[in-house]
């Protein structure tokens, strides 16, 4: 940080302030850090993910432009999200920010104290609620065929807590199903798509415990969106994927 920059700032003003010294990574994305990062770091936390993105994924996605900063806090309401370059409270920290343009979105990453797999799945899940909030029709009706079936079968479970909560309240209301269950379905989809995602870059466990979909119903919406959004060369997702490329 330099003399010049306050120790907190609007992630609003700071993506304005430093507009002009984005980085370039691809005609998509760009990147700002601060502090500056070595080059090898920069790597792992741009070039790697954004390289292990699928082409038709990037086609969902506006301009993105990257913000890697020590802190965020997240404010009292009336303050807003800032940038922080002091050390906070862990509750008064968030993790991730977006700023929504007209036709770009700055995605903002805390990243002092984070680890790199935090990371990942915080930049991944962003991604894919970004893709969510606008998911064509051919996708839509895939996915949420996929997740009439897992009713229909009483399949219990979900891949991440919001997902769940969502689950458990179409549950309980038969009334307004449709409504609530296409609620549901959209982040049911954005769940499922971080996972797909950060699967495409990384080596990742999926986690085991009573809220945990069984193993053989999260390889189907894998193989679901695995049709929707093919892996880039030299990707793979399933072992017997990892296999093959392993072997080139």
């Amino acid at each position: 940080m330099s003399a010049e920059t306050p120790s907190k700032m609007k992630v609003e003003e700071f993506a304005s302030t430093y507009s002009d010294r984005l980085i370039p990574l691809n005609a998509q994305f760009s990147y700002f850090c601060s502090p500056s990062m070595p080059e090898e770091d920069v790597k792992q936390y741009l070039h790697e993910p954004i390289a292990a993105l699928p082409g038709a994924i990037c086609k969902q996605l506006p301009r993105v432009a990257v913000m890697l900063v020590p802190f965020l806090d997240k404010g009292n309401g009336r303050s807003g999200v800032r940038v922080s370059y002091e050390a906070l409270e862990l509750a008064q920290q968030t993790p991730t920010h977006r700023v929504q343009g007209k036709d770009s979105v700055t995605l903002f990453f805390a990243t002092k104290d984070e680890e790199i797999s935090e990371y990942h799945y915080s930049f991944y899940n962003e991604l894919a609620g970004l893709v969510a909030r606008g998911w064509p029709s051919e996708v839509r009706d895939t996915f949420l065929g996929v997740l009439r079936g897992e009713l229909t079968a009483k399949v219990n479970g979900e891949i991440d807590e919001k997902s769940w909560a969502m689950k458990q309240a179409l549950l309980r209301r038969p009334v307004a199903r449709e409504k609530v269950f296409k609620e549901y379905g959209r982040q049911a989809f954005e769940d499922t798509l971080t996972l797909y995602l950060h699967g495409i870059c990384c080596d990742i466990d999926v986690e085991t415990g009573p809220r945990q979909m069984p193993s053989r119903y999260v390889r189907k919406r894998l193989e679901a969106l695995h049709a929707l959004f093919p892996p880039p060369a030299g990707h793979a997702v399933f072992p017997e994927e990892l296999n093959r490329v392993a072997g080139r």
